[in-house]
């Protein structure tokens, strides 16, 4: 367990710099993905309460990340913003680049097999 224990500081030390946590990132993750979603389509799919699916919302629109929209059903529809996508780019990168050097220290035969378990576990 210490192993997921530093991923998960990692995972928090790499998203410091845009003042995101890890549920911030989940759900810019999926409006980018899936796009523009109201806020009760974005709780079941990040399967958590509706109402912290509102305050991940209100969070990530007081950095401009999202923004609300008009929608004829839900006057809560939610989309990422252009500087959402700028940032969640750059976590990515960023991301993708620490990924690099933790995973770097494995063969890649191990970096497989260590996919094919995760995958296993994950099914």
């Amino acid at each position: 367990m210490a192993v997921a224990r530093q991923l998960r500081e990692r995972s928090a030390e790499t998203l410091a710099p845009w003042d995101i946590t890890p549920a911030h990132l989940r759900a810019l993750r999926a409006l980018a993905r899936h796009g523009t979603m109201r806020l009760s389509e974005l709780s079941d799919r990040l399967q958590i309460a509706p109402r912290t699916a509102t305050e991940v919302v209100d969070a990530l629109q007081a950095r401009d990340l999202v923004r609300r929209r008009a929608d004829p059903g839900d006057r809560r529809a939610i989309q990422v913003t252009e500087r959402g996508s700028g940032v969640l780019a750059e976590i990515r990168a960023t991301r993708g680049a620490e990924a690099g050097r933790t995973f770097g220290r494995l063969s890649p035969g191990e970096r497989a097999e260590l996919a094919r378990i995760l995958s296993k576990l994950r099914n």
